[in-house]
């Protein structure tokens, strides 16, 4: 009986091993139809390729970064940056991703002007973005493990001096972890309550309330980013960076 049961566990790991592999399989192949179509200067049919690897649920830089490069092709400044900003997300120190979001970013029409802040502030945002939310956790274990074998060694070694050395290298370690613990902890809170978006409509009215029949509040052009602060129906509240507020269709503007 035990032996049954096994048997049926090992082939529905197979199984699942080989939709695994089969499905990469496809994703590679789209892959590099995708950067066939790119170098043929088919950029739309590249696009095709790209998404779909996208809509099956699999995310890379190199997917993101392409997509972007395709759509710049195609004049979509609105979606080139989107989709660089989605690299960009997961790669923060790409400098290609890096370096062909500023030119597109020199594309757009809409320049708006972050509210000043304070150097302090513009140091902990510049920390913040050192490394992705991954990268951050990593470097929390590592000093974890640095505190764990700082304690180890105080205890196992007899040498007064390299006891010193151990509580030194614990205490580095434990400065280290508590920072890097709470730049993961803002990292991941801000992951998950703040959104970012980009305006993917060529020109978009914002309102002052989510209604069509609402008076306009301004007007904002494609590859604008905003915060995402609310959604009601099809409509999503939005705010630019120097402070303004308003609401956009659902359709106009696309999550990072």
């Amino acid at each position: 009986m035990c032996s049954i049961f096994l048997k049926k566990q090992v082939l529905l790991l197979l199984a699942v091993l080989a939709s695994v592999s089969f499905s990469f399989a496809q994703e590679e192949n789209l892959f590099q139809q995708g950067n066939e179509y790119y170098r043929q200067k088919q950029y739309d049919k590249a696009i095709e390729a790209y998404t779909q690897i996208v809509d099956s649920g699999f995310e890379s830089t190199a997917i993101y970064y392409n997509l972007g490069n395709a759509y710049y092709r195609t004049g979509k400044i609105g979606y080139a940056i989107l989709y660089y900003e989605k690299a960009k997300k997961l790669s923060p120190g790409d400098e290609d991703v890096i370096h062909n979001l500023t030119i597109a970013n020199l594309k757009t029409i809409d320049r708006v002007e972050s509210l000043p802040k304070f150097f302090l502030f513009q140091w902990w945002e510049g920390l913040l973005a050192l490394f992705t939310a991954s990268g951050w956790t990593i470097i929390s274990y590592i000093c974890y493990i640095i505190l764990i074998i700082s304690i180890g060694f105080y205890f196992y070694i007899k040498s007064v001096s390299q006891q010193k050395i151990a509580v030194i290298s614990g205490l580095i370690g434990l400065l280290f972890l508590v920072i890097s613990g709470s730049i993961l902890a803002v990292k991941l809170n801000r992951e998950l309550n703040i959104k970012n978006g980009i305006v993917v409509e060529n020109t978009a009215n914002v309102k002052l309330s989510p209604d069509s029949g609402s008076n306009d509040a301004f007007i904002v052009h494609e590859g604008l980013k905003v915060i995402l602060e609310d959604r009601v129906d099809n409509w999503v509240r939005v705010r630019l960076r120097d402070g303004k507020v308003g609401w956009l269709p659902q359709e106009d503007v696309r999550v990072i």
